[in-house]
């Protein structure tokens, strides 16, 4: 008697809970995170930030806070007076033209430095006798000491001083002119010499930027039968447009800020009368003179946020294309989101 087996039956796997249609992928474990970096990264920056924090963002707070008192500087402000420093500052007639002066400033060094600094700049970056002597030349004003350049430019532009008496000795008397005092006058001869200390700071940037454009370009325009000029305005300026806008950037903000040259020459009296007074001297004459420091600290706060705000329309409209390009693909998702 055969041994009869029953026809095996195929067996189907059992199948995974976790696939099918239905199913949810399993989840993803992120990586840990690496807490050792993030020690180190607090640990160099910590001191940074606290220097930061107590040097710059608390005296802004404190200005802040100081700008709603009326307080002579000792002692805890007790006389709260709210917005009347504010009210009283755009109500000083010389207020809205020390505002006026700062913004004609900030004008005037951007077209008069821009142009100047870019041709000199064309002119160092070409291969010519003393061009290392001409560099130190133009870039020894910068380095000089606001309070050194503001004690000789004012000996020589008085009345009696070295410009008019040199106008004298060549025969140029209907030349000689009250370059301090008059102030249709005055302005222009403060931009003579913004730009004769500054110019160097302008020309050295122009030239580290003019440094990063390949020289292939300059050979392929050559071929194409560019001329000099023509090479520099297709080829140079474009490329020098994230240098110069850097530069006029860090020009915008000094310009607002403008205090310590004004205050040599004109002093904190003269330069009201000979319209050359800015923010920055009205806050120093009418805050630490005059022994008003809560009006003082609310001139502060408002010439802060002129110049934030100021910074952050250059940045949205002008160096915005610069900060994006600087960000990589990632963050771009994220500030799009």
């Amino acid at each position: 008697m055969q041994d009869t087996q029953a026809p095996a039956v195929p067996v189907s796997p059992e199948r995974n809970s976790t696939t099918g249609a239905g199913a949810q992928p399993a989840p993803v474990r992120r990586p840990r995170r690496d807490w050792r970096k993030r020690g180190e990264i607090a640990l160099l920056s910590g001191p940074a930030l606290l220097l930061f924090l107590g040097f710059v963002i608390f005296p802004v707070i404190m200005a802040g806070f100081y700008g709603f008192f009326k307080w002579n500087g000792f002692g805890w402000p007790t006389e709260f007076v709210g917005l009347d420093n504010y009210v009283l500052m755009w109500q000083d007639e010389t207020f809205r033209a020390a505002v006026s002066h700062n913004f004609i400033i900030l004008v005037l060094s951007l077209v008069m430095q821009g142009p100047i600094a870019i041709l000199f700049a064309l002119l160092l970056n070409q291969k010519i006798r003393g061009r290392s002597v001409i560099r130190v030349l133009i870039f020894a004003p910068y380095v000089i000491a606001e309070v050194v350049v503001g004690t000789g430019w004012s000996l020589m532009l008085q009345d009696a001083g070295a410009l008019n008496s040199l106008l004298g000795k060549i025969g140029l008397e209907s030349w000689q002119q009250s370059w301090i005092a008059d102030p249709s006058i005055a302005m222009w001869s403060l931009m003579v010499i913004i730009t004769w200390k500054y110019i160097g700071f302008a020309v050295i940037l122009i030239l580290a930027g003019m440094q990063s454009i390949p020289e292939e370009l300059y050979e392929a325009a050559a071929i194409d039968g560019a001329g000099f000029w023509r090479a520099q305005w297709s080829i140079t300026l474009p490329l020098l447009g994230p240098t110069i806008r850097i530069w006029a950037f860090l020009s915008i903000i000094g310009s607002l800020q403008l205090f310590d040259l004004v205050n040599i020459i004109w002093g904190q009296y003269i330069a009201a009368t000979a319209g050359t007074s800015t923010m920055a001297t009205y806050m120093y004459q009418n805050g630490h003179l005059a022994g008003n420091y809560g009006f003082g600290n609310a001139v502060a706060v408002m010439l802060f946020l002129i110049s934030l705000v100021v910074a952050l329309i250059y940045q949205r409209f002008v160096l915005r294309r610069d900060t994006e390009g600087a960000l990589t693909g990632d963050s771009r998702k994220g500030r799009r989101r």
